[in-house]
């Protein structure tokens, strides 16, 4: 019998990966799939970026990087924090590594011992459960739902706590829910790990994406208490199309950076030199393209919370940000029943909401044509009323 090391053993899959897989599936014996599951844009990536990597590739670039990242990118970085965050960081307190996810991994490995407990909401992005088991760490999760708007409150946090807490996460805007912390919601989530010393990881990888408002929040920008406490993480994969290319990056503490400089030396050494090139005319460029992403994805939205509003038995708290719908199917039966019928019986992709610790749910995705939000949600209704 294989012995495998009990972390890894005790590892869910990817529900998200699982139902793509099986969209896939019945989409090469020729079926129409209404893939509703995508958690990457449907855009190509801008022709300015692409160029730069050609360029990379024909002036030699291929060679290894330093581990953390190319100076010119972490500057490009610090300067976008600064920009855009009103965060000062220095370069040497910013760690490029192989996309958002694989900092995530890299700084809940550095900081999570064995038995810290680690905060977050539910529902949750369905990879924080298992980086905090990989680490031998312990999941405490909030569960929140329409009462709360899908957020943490003070109130609920600190009945969470305990003397064990090392640290709290926080995904704004939010895969599965597309909902966003305000300045004052963040602010009275700091004042909380400030006072018992709380480690806070914000996940902002979809902050570029927002349609209801041009105000974002970073919580490390609310003072220096929290600053010195927070690790903020981001990349470029959903506001430049890049997801492919794999480029993320986390900023923080120069002592907590270092030893995720130390982690990613033995792991994965440098993310791709190509890549790296890219991003850097990425970052620097103008908005020009994130702004006409995300105005067609807010049109996407309003599109597919129209078609959803003529289905009584279906809900929603109506997302501020990322391109998700998260739809309550209580009311229709069990959600993870249901996703798979639907995929099954009207051809059109959900991911469950169970994944993400919230079963009554599933998750829509509005990557994808008005024309196929429309033929999707239309066979939904219809599949409900059968």
């Amino acid at each position: 019998m294989l012995r495998v090391n009990r972390r890894v053993k005790d590892m869910l899959g990817s529900t998200t990966l699982a139902i793509t897989a099986r969209a896939k599936e019945l989409q090469a014996q020729g079926l129409d799939v209404v893939n509703f599951g995508a958690g990457e844009p449907d855009f190509d990536t801008p022709d300015f970026i692409k160029q730069a990597g050609i360029r990379a590739i024909e002036k030699g670039m291929t060679k290894y990087t330093p581990s953390i990242g190319t100076l010119e990118l972490r500057e490009a970085i610090a300067a976008k924090f600064q920009k855009d965050n009103a965060l000062v960081y220095k370069p040497n307190q910013i760690v490029v590594s192989c996309g958002a996810k694989h900092a995530l991994f890299n700084i809940v490995q550095v900081l999570v011992d064995d038995g810290d407990e680690v905060v977050f909401q539910s529902p949750y992005w369905v990879s924080y459960p298992e980086m905090v088991k990989a680490a031998g760490g312990k999941s405490v999760v909030i569960a929140t739902g329409a009462a709360t708007g899908f957020k943490i409150t003070p109130d609920l946090l600190k009945k969470h706590l305990s003397p064990r807490t090392k640290l709290l996460i926080i995904n704004s805007p939010s895969n599965p829910t597309g909902v966003m912390y305000t300045k004052e919601e963040l602010a009275s989530l700091a004042e909380i790990c400030v006072a018992h010393k709380i480690y806070v990881i914000s996940d902002e990888i979809y902050e570029k994406l927002i349609y209801d408002t041009t105000v974002f929040t970073s919580i490390a920008s609310l003072g220096k208490d929290i600053y010195d406490l927070t690790i903020t993480v981001n990349g470029v994969s959903k506001a430049y199309a890049m997801t492919g290319w794999r480029i993320g990056y986390a900023a923080g503490p120069q002592e907590i950076m270092e030893y995720i400089k130390k982690y990613q030396d033995h792991s994965t050494s440098n993310p791709a030199s190509i890549s790296q090139a890219a991003a850097v005319d990425a970052l620097k460029a103008t908005s020009e393209s994130i702004d006409k992403m995300r105005q067609t994805f807010k049109k996407r939205r309003d599109l597919m919370l129209q078609c959803l509003d003529k289905i009584p038995l279906l809900s929603y708290i109506r997302p501020q940000g990322a391109f998700y719908v998260f739809c309550d199917f209580s009311k229709v039966g069990d959600a993870t029943q249901v996703s798979k019928r639907i995929l099954d019986e009207a051809l059109v992709a959900g991911i469950p909401g169970d994944g993400f610790g919230a079963p009554e749910y599933i998750r829509f995705s509005f990557a994808t044509s008005e024309a196929r939000i429309q033929e999707g949600i239309g066979r939904v209704a219809k599949w409900i009323v059968k």
